[in-house]
């Protein structure tokens, strides 16, 4: 199985303890989804809820085509206000390991992600990822990063 890592990195003008807080809450992460992903939370956490090594969340996702599919990821480890990691447990990926890493540096917080994935169905799984799941992932995380810019602006 081909696996596949990309790395993105953000600066964010907020302090590490801002940036952490609204980082492991798991119900923020719809804030910074496009819409059209129509991704929802199922798990029943609030907005207090942060996250443990452990833990276990849920969420509704249509990653292509409009096609409503169940995810689960599990928050395998945690360091406080340095990093944490999400692994798929179930879902479109055969590998989905997902690094959040943050580090304070003058002006605000360094974040840096990590991700390692792999496709299912072997030289199927990899020309789709060429033909469409890099580019959904990259366009994912395009609109990620300019939702947090403008959340924390």
């Amino acid at each position: 199985m081909k696996t596949y890592e990309k790395r993105w990195e953000q600066f964010i003008p907020i302090s590490l303890d801002e940036a952490w807080d609204f980082f492991s809450s798991p119900l923020n992460l719809s804030k910074i989804t496009p819409a059209n992903m129509r991704f929802t939370v199922t798990s029943p956490y609030t907005e207090d809820t942060k996250m443990y090594a452990g833990m276990i969340i849920t969420y509704k996702v249509s990653p292509l085509f409009g096609i409503k599919m169940n995810w689960m990821t599990e928050i395998t480890h945690v360091a406080d206000k340095q990093y944490f990691v999400d692994e798929q447990r179930f879902g479109p990926y055969a590998l989905w390991h997902h690094q959040h890493h943050f580090k304070e540096v003058p002006g605000g917080t360094q974040m840096t992600d990590i991700l390692n994935y792999a496709i299912p169905y072997s030289i199927a799984g990899q020309l789709a990822n060429k033909i469409l799941v890099d580019r959904k992932i990259e366009q994912i995380f395009t609109y990620r990063e300019k939702a947090i810019n403008k959340f924390f602006q």
